[in-house]
């Protein structure tokens, strides 16, 4: 499987979000694997992913793992050195966040940032945004430090934007 860069990735994620709800299912993203060869039982992948749908987060850092665990020169990495690699992925990523780069999001970047990658509906307003910055902000300063995001991305714990 040779690296595609953030545009394919998003465009892949698109074409697979049939019902455009923002979200694909493990089926969706096992018939991705199978037509790239590789063949995974839904519980399988359920237990990787930690969840039967991703966002385009999550599926951003799925592509990663696996990418890395797959690497096309067919050499394996140890789990230190995948380990470096993937909290480096996630400062990227947390950077990419942290526009004013006071080393936290709030929740106008969270918003900001999801608007510029097409992620977000203007019709969820300011509110959801907090919510999930509040849901993931463990020592409760109204944001989000690199931790908290880290886990946010890692740790699975599902966040609920409809409060349902």
């Amino acid at each position: 499987m040779s690296p595609i860069n953030c545009h394919e990735l998003h465009q892949l994620f698109k074409i697979l979000d049939t019902n455009e709800d923002g979200l694909v299912s493990i089926e969706e993203l096992k018939g991705l694997l199978e037509k790239t060869g590789v063949q995974i039982s839904l519980d399988e992948l359920k237990t990787i992913v930690g969840n039967t749908c991703l966002d385009l987060m999550d599926f951003w850092v799925f592509y990663d793992v696996f990418n890395k665990h797959n690497p096309i020169d067919g050499h394996h990495r140890s789990k230190e050195v995948e380990q470096e690699m993937m909290e480096g992925d996630i400062l990227k990523a947390f950077k990419m966040f942290d526009m004013n780069d006071d080393g936290f999001i709030s929740s106008e970047e969270l918003q900001s940032t999801l608007s510029r990658l097409g992620l977000w509906n203007d019709d969820s307003g300011q509110r959801s945004c907090r919510s999930m910055i509040e849901f993931y902000d463990t020592n409760n300063d109204g944001v989000l430090d690199f931790e908290e995001f880290k886990n946010m991305l890692l740790l699975p714990k599902s966040f609920d934007s409809t409060g349902t």
